[in-house]
C-alpha cells in the first residue's frame, strides 16, 4: 500500500513595505495527520486525495497521511487506539456504536448528506419504487441486515424471509431477474453495466427518507478538547477538497487514488464522480447554506431515534457526546464552489 504524505510546505512570499521585491519567509512547521478511509482507494474518498494533490492541507498548516482501507483493515479500532488521529466513518450507526461501547470517539463532520446506499432492479423488472419491493428477493449483506435493513423493515414493512446473502458477488443478481440487490449508487451498478452489459433501476434510500449521515470525519475527544485548531483545520480544508474535487479537475486526485488502488479504472472514476454530483451525496440539503460537511442537531436526534426504536442502543446513551458541531456548518467552501461553477 503507497502512503500519501505531504511533502515540505511551500514557502511563503510577502510583498516588503518599503520595496518592490519579494522576500522569503521563514519554512513553517507542518501538523503531521494521519486519517484512515473506509475501504480501498476511490473516487468515493475524492476530496482527501484532492485536498492532498492541490496543495489544501498543506495551506492549511497540515502534513496528511492518508491511510486506505480494506479487508480485515479495522480502522475504527484503530482510531480508538490512538493509531489514526482521523478516520472515516461509513454511517451514523457507528457513531452509536461508539457510545454504546463506552469508547471515547467523536464525529465532527458529515462529508456526505446523503449516504448513497440503494438497492438495485433489472431494468425490466415490475418494481418501479422502493416500496414495491416488499415481499421481493433482496440480496443484503451481513453490514446491511443490522443498519439500512433495520430502516426498511420499519418504514416499509420488509420481512427478514426476503434476504438472500449478499457476498459481493454480482451473478446471483444478474442471473434473477426478479431479484433485487443492494449497492452504492456510486459503483455497484457501473459493475452491471460492465459486466452484463445493462443499465439496472437504482432506488437511492437517501431519497426515500434514509436520514443517516455518510462518509462522517471521526476524532478522539481527547483531540477536539487538546488541539482543536488542528480539528478545525482538518474539517475546513477536506471542505475544500471535495468542493474542488467535485466542481474542478479531479485528475490529480484521481492519479493519486490509482496509485493506492492501481485496480480502479479510469472508467469507474468518473462514474463515480458523476453519480455523486447528480445525487447530490455530498452536496445537497444543509450543505447548500451551510458548505460541505454539515450536520444539524435534529438530524441527528431524528436518527438517534429511529436506532433506538429499531436496535440494540438504549435510549440513555450521551447522544450529546457521539458528535458535536462546533467544527461545521461556517459555509466553508461555498464561495470557491462559485469560482468553480462560474468558469464551468
Amino acid at each position: 500500500m503507497t502512503m500519501l504524505i505531504l511533502g515540505h510546505w511551500a514557502t511563503r512570499l510577502a510583498a516588503a513595505a518599503a520595496v518592490t521585491m519579494l522576500a522569503v519567509s521563514p519554512a513553517t512547521a507542518l501538523d503531521t495527520v494521519t486519517f484512515g478511509t473506509n475501504w480501498k482507494a476511490q473516487a468515493e474518498h475524492g476530496g482527501y486525495y484532492q485536498a492532498v494533490a492541490d496543495g489544501t492541507y498543506e495551506r492549511y498548516g497540515l502534513s496528511v497521511t492518508i491511510r486506505q482501507g480494506g479487508p480485515n483493515i479495522n480502522h475504527p479500532q484503530l482510531l480508538a487506539a490512538g493509531k489514526l488521529d482521523f478516520n472515516m466513518g461509513g454511517n451514523m450507526f457507528g457513531t452509536f456504536n461508539y457510545l454504546a461501547n463506552k469508547v471515547p470517539m467523536v464525529t465532527v463532520a458529515a462529508n456526505f448528506q446523503k449516504d448513497p446506499q440503494i438497492l438495485m432492479v433489472h431494468p425490466d423488472s415490475p418494481y418501479q419504487k422502493l416500496a414495491d419491493l416488499k415481499g421481493a428477493t433482496i440480496l443484503i449483506s451481513k453490514a446491511g441486515q443490522i443498519t439500512f435493513w433495520e430502516w426498511l423493515k420499519k418504514v416499509y414493512g420488509f420481512t427478514d424471509d426476503q434476504i438472500r446473502p449478499y457476498t459481493f458477488n454480482p451473478g446471483p443478481f444478474i442471473a434473477n431477474k426478479d431479484w433485487a440487490q443492494q449497492g452504492y449508487v456510486t459503483s455497484e451498478p457501473f459493475a452491471i453495466e460492465q459486466v452484463a452489459s445493462f443499465s439496472p433501476g437504482v432506488f437511492l434510500l437517501a431519497d426515500n427518507g434514509y436520514r443517516s449521515y455518510s462518509t462522517t470525519i471521526d476524532t478522539s475527544w481527547k483531540l477536539v478538547e487538546e488541539n482543536p485548531d488542528l480539528v478545525q483545520r482538518f474539517v475546513d480544508a477536506t471542505a475544500i477538497g471535495w468542493v474542488n474535487y467535485l466542481y474542478g479537475d479531479p485528475s490529480a486526485a484521481n492519479a493519486l487514488i490509482k496509485i493506492d488502488n492501481p485496480d480502479i479504472s479510469d472508467a469507474q472514476l468518473a462514474y463515480s464522480r458523476s453519480k455523486m454530483n447528480e445525487y447530490g451525496i455530498a452536496d445537497s440539503g444543509d450543505a447548500l447554506t451551510l458548505g460541505i460537511n454539515a450536520m444539524t442537531d435534529d438530524r441527528w436526534l431524528s436518527f438517534f431515534t429511529f436506532a433506538v426504536d429499531v436496535g440494540p442502543y438504549s435510549q440513555d446513551l450521551p447522544l450529546d457526546r457521539g458528535y458535536t458541531l462546533q467544527f461545521v456548518n461556517k459555509g466553508v467552501g461555498l464561495e470557491r464552489k462559485q469560482e468553480l461553477l462560474a468558469k464551468q
